[in-house]
């Protein structure tokens, strides 16, 4: 009973504040915008952009994926920021105390809040995915695109993108636990992801072997989870590799996930909370 009572009282930490739904309301504006302007961009230039003699072949085929797939390749910054801020916070406002108090077992209250915001990490996934679906997929069938809602694999793609906005969230909950500076980890958070690992990853294609250990970066491993990216799909660098296969990428992520929280549990999280 211990898990369960760990369990009920972070889904009220999470819930009863603002951070949330603030977070879950820029990310579906994000990927709306983001998810119509490629749909848009590539829908309509599709036909000029394959006749242009040099230009990259983008079929019409590819651009569904791409698009829907902007929910994870894109958006999920903002389940790993939910998983840092949740736990942070707890250290910078001093909660962990009374949290401790009531539920010594430390490992039990870590397990929760892993829990915890992995189904909010997944919940950010479905919300992400009605927006990129929801925009993209008309904006798609007025350019005289295909939308490809009729097919398996893009149901398959979206219980995917589900599954890496989990596996991301709990990887900033380790993240959290491993670095518990409130604005370390957003600097950490916000650099590594939108400058550090872009770069890494484009100076990565230049050799086939950098391009086969760019792999195995969390957001490599999160596009080869969903199966398509906006990075993947329309990239056009000199070393071609094939990336992970789905359930790699998986293990990969949660590997990650798992290592930050361990090592995190080991120093901070063991740490004596005044």
């Amino acid at each position: 009973m211990t898990l369960m009572n760990a369990v009920r009282a972070e889904t009220m930490k999470l819930v009863t504040v603002r951070l949330w739904w603030i977070l879950l309301l820029v990310l579906v504006g994000y990927i709306a915008f983001t998810a119509g302007l490629l749909a848009g961009l590539f829908g309509a230039l599709g036909e000029q952009l394959a006749a242009t003699p040099g230009s990259a072949q983008l079929p019409a085929s590819s651009l569904p994926p791409i698009v829907y797939s902007t929910a994870s390749s894109i958006g999920y910054v903002f389940p790993v920021l939910l998983g840092a801020l949740a736990t942070t916070s707890e250290f910078r406002n001093q909660t962990l105390t009374p949290t401790f108090l009531a539920t010594p077992r430390r490992g039990a209250v870590l397990a929760a809040k892993l829990l915890v915001l992995a189904v909010a990490g997944a919940g950010y996934g479905v919300a992400a995915l009605v927006a990129s679906i929801g925009v993209g997929a008309p904006i798609l069938a007025a350019t005289g695109n295909p939308t490809a809602l009729d097919s398996q694999e893009t149901w398959l793609l979206a219980a995917r993108v589900v599954l890496a906005m989990a596996l991301w969230a709990v990887i900033g909950v380790g993240l959290g636990v491993l670095v518990p500076n409130q604005v370390a980890v957003i600097v950490i958070v916000l650099a590594f992801t939108q400058f550090v690992e872009p770069i890494l990853r484009f100076g990565a294609a230049i050799w086939d072997w950098t391009a086969r250990i760019g792999q195995f970066l969390p957001g490599a491993a999160s596009d080869a989870l969903v199966g398509s990216s906006v990075f993947t799909g329309l990239a056009t660098g000199p070393a071609v590799v094939e990336s992970l296969d789905w359930w790699q990428g998986g293990l990969v992520l949660f590997g990650i996930a798992i290592l930050a929280a361990v090592i995190g549990s080991a120093t901070s999280w063991k740490r004596d909370v005044t």
